[in-house]
This record gives C-alpha cells, structure tokens and sequence, in this order.
C-alpha cells in the first residue's frame, strides 16, 4: 500500500470515529434534556399558586388602593 492510501484511510477512520462520538454526545444531550422536564413544570406550578396565593391575600387592598390613586387623578377624592 502507498503512503497516501494509508494516509486516506486513516483520515477516513478517524472521520467515522469522531462522526460516531459526535452522535453518541447528541443522543445523551437530548435525553438528558427531556429528563428536566418534569422540573420546569413543577416551578410553573409552584409560581402559579404563589400569584394565586398573593391575589386572594393582598387582592381586595390592592383593589382599594387602586381606585383611591384612580379617584385621586381624576379629581374625585
């Protein structure tokens, strides 16, 4: 075999194993972002029953103090 030809063949060889280390690190990545799943919709939850919790608590003194400020631009009280 010429020298060039051992030198193709192994530029080949090392192009398939980079080609097949490139695919294995996409697989884990995508797997491993499907696995974060169930955490982000555990934080949407968690945040949606805080705005929840806040409303029932502070919602009818926010309300208040919205329409005094209302009241006051316009020239009402």
């Amino acid at each position: 075999m010429r020298m060039t030809h051992r030198i193709t063949m192994l530029m080949f060889g090392m192009g398939l194993w980079v080609n097949d280390c490139t695919g294995n690190l996409v697989r884990r990545m995508r797997r491993d972002e499907r696995g974060d799943v169930p955490g982000w919709v555990m934080i949407t939850l968690m945040s949606a029953l805080l705005v929840a919790a806040l409303i029932a608590i502070a919602g009818p003194r926010l309300s208040e103090l919205f329409n005094q400020a209302i009241d006051r631009v316009s020239g009402l009280g």
